[in-house]
């Protein structure tokens, strides 16, 4: 699963990639910097600490995307 985020924060938009298949479970930030997780959950439970609805442009694809992570 990848999906792609617009922030309020940047120009150029947040990422976040879960690839179960090869282990990877990464994210890009609002201002470019990244972070590499092991596992799924350590992704989403980073996410549900840092990052609110309310720093991007459309708030409803952050709580799609959060939902679809907590039930993958």
């Amino acid at each position: 699963m990848e999906f792609t985020l617009q922030s309020y924060d940047g120009a150029i938009p947040c990422e976040v990639t879960v690839d179960d298949e090869n282990g990877r479970y990464m994210l890009r930030q609002a201002d470019t910097s990244g972070k590499v997780f092991n596992t799924a959950a350590e992704l989403t439970q980073w996410i549900k600490q840092n990052w609110h609805a309310n720093q991007f442009i459309n708030p409803s694809e952050f709580i799609n995307m959060v939902k679809q992570l907590e039930n993958n």
